[in-house]
């Protein structure tokens, strides 16, 4: 059976929408589904892999690769350099996986122009309030933090018109099966069927 190229779908959503539970138990129930794997200068932590949760370079190898423009997009985050492989991007795709990249709606502006054809979802939760209720529950930042943290999600969400496809995370389970949708949805286009099943439809039409 042939495949036909996978989709990029980049998923944005503010903090404490349950974006990485939501893209965690996708990939746990969707087969074809990869998420993008940056490529990051900062130290490798216990228990992580290279090549499973980052790809782990040296400032001077990602500084050279910027030169290269081999990144669909980079950013310094606290010291330390993260980008999105163009290369290693489009080998998964061709490969006939789907790849989810998780990136905020600036880096999500800067995918679209290079990658058109990628598709793009916003996770919104069901109020400020259960917003609020998710950052406080994590029990690790100040009041301050919080507050911060809120303002930021406010910016963020005021972008989620820019996307195609826009979940609301409020029944989780509900949640899970929009997102589902989304990528079953794109497998049932004549395209995808006719490379999928050629050899059924040719059949059928003999």
């Amino acid at each position: 059976m042939a495949h036909t190229p996978g989709t990029l779908y980049i998923v944005s959503a503010p903090s404490g929408a349950g974006k990485t539970s939501l893209v965690k138990a996708l990939i746990e129930q969707v087969s074809d589904v990869r998420v993008s794997v940056s490529h990051t200068t900062r130290a490798m932590r216990p228990g992580e892999v290279d090549g499973v949760n980052y790809h782990f370079v040296e400032r001077g190898e990602f500084e050279r690769m910027i030169e290269r423009a081999a990144f669909l997009e980079h950013a310094e985050v606290f010291g330390n350099l993260y980008g999105t492989s163009e290369e290693w991007v489009r080998d998964t795709l061709a490969d006939g996986f789907d790849l989810i990249l998780e990136i905020d709606w600036q880096g999500a502006q800067q995918i679209r122009r290079l990658i058109p054809e990628a598709r793009s979802i916003f996770i919104l939760p069901p109020s400020r309030e259960a917003l609020r209720h998710r950052l406080n529950n994590r029990g690790q930042d100040s009041e301050e933090v919080i507050e911060h943290r809120m303002t930021q999600a406010v910016e963020e969400m005021s972008h989620y018109g820019e996307y195609d496809y826009l979940i609301i995370n409020d029944d989780f389970r509900l949640a899970l099966e929009d997102f589902k949708a989304i990528f079953r949805n794109r497998h049932l286009t004549v395209a995808h069927q006719q490379l999928r099943h050629a050899h059924l439809l040719a059949s059928l039409l003999s």
